[in-house]
């Protein structure tokens, strides 16, 4: 069985990866055997992470190599070095994203929308057109990209994130389509609230993380390593017959009755 999740020979491409999600997608990819490109916008946090795996995997498990999401010169970079230094990309994780407005849709300037839907749909688009056509010429990879309950829900405060992670689902249908015919899946993880900077507000305040719990079916926050798994059974054989999907990991917020 633990076949199926090996990931030994492959490069995989994580975006946001010093911390939260994104690090722990990129340290599972590493423990089933993958050669991990950590990144994220600040080299220092990346060489942490980096080091950290390869003190644990073995030397030349992973490299650091910082960039931002917003730019597109950039990732280019990005994927060029990963490409030079590990070999062709056979798994990439689009997991960074930004959410730089909180409040209702009719507040939000034109500044702050455009930055939500480019670092958070346009980075994957640009990302997906690098890797991808080497992907396609050799018949083989895996795409997978960070996307949110919100994807399935309305907000009165983060609406235009919640759009954003909503695109990213339609994306992952149409790239599925796209690539299915060349052997190149393409799926989405969708996490609940999760115990990362992102949702620092709501577990931080033990009084209104009590009262959140409440609306989750296991009473609790979810954990970012318990994303992971989700990553990992997309990156590898054992979803080979998965294409196009979006897996929810929400400790069944999602499905939960209305109080």
């Amino acid at each position: 069985m633990s076949k199926l999740f090996y990931l030994g020979g492959k490069v995989a491409i994580v975006t946001g990866s010093s911390r939260g999600i994104g690090r722990a997608i990129a340290e599972a990819l590493a423990d089933a055997g993958a050669r991990v490109v950590i990144s994220s916008r600040k080299q220092a946090s990346c060489d942490e992470v980096a080091a950290a795996i390869n003190a644990r995997c073995g030397e030349g498990r992973a490299i650091a190599i910082e960039a931002s999401i917003s730019n597109k010169a950039a990732l280019e970079a990005l994927v060029q070095n990963a490409s030079s230094q590990l070999g062709p990309i056979d798994i990439l994780v689009c997991n960074a994203a930004s959410n730089p407005y909180y409040g209702p849709t009719l507040g939000i300037n034109d500044d702050q929308f455009r930055k939500i839907l480019e670092n958070n749909i346009l980075s994957t688009h640009w990302l997906v057109q690098m890797v991808a056509p080497g992907m396609i010429e050799r018949k083989s990879g895996s795409i997978v990209i960070v996307s949110s309950i919100g994807a399935y829900m309305g907000s009165d405060v983060i609406g235009t994130y919640h759009l954003s992670k909503a695109a990213d689902l339609a994306m992952v249908r149409n790239l599925a389509v796209e690539f299915g015919p060349h052997k190149v899946r393409v799926n989405a993880i969708s996490p609940g609230v999760t115990r990362t900077d992102f949702a620092k507000a709501l577990w931080e305040d033990p009084t209104m993380a009590a009262a959140f719990s409440q609306h989750v079916p296991l009473r609790r926050f979810g954990e970012p390593g318990e994303m992971a798994g989700a990553a990992l059974f997309l990156a590898s054989d054992a979803s080979s017959y998965v294409t196009g999907q979006a897996i929810v990991v929400d400790g069944g917020m999602t499905i939960a009755p209305v109080a």
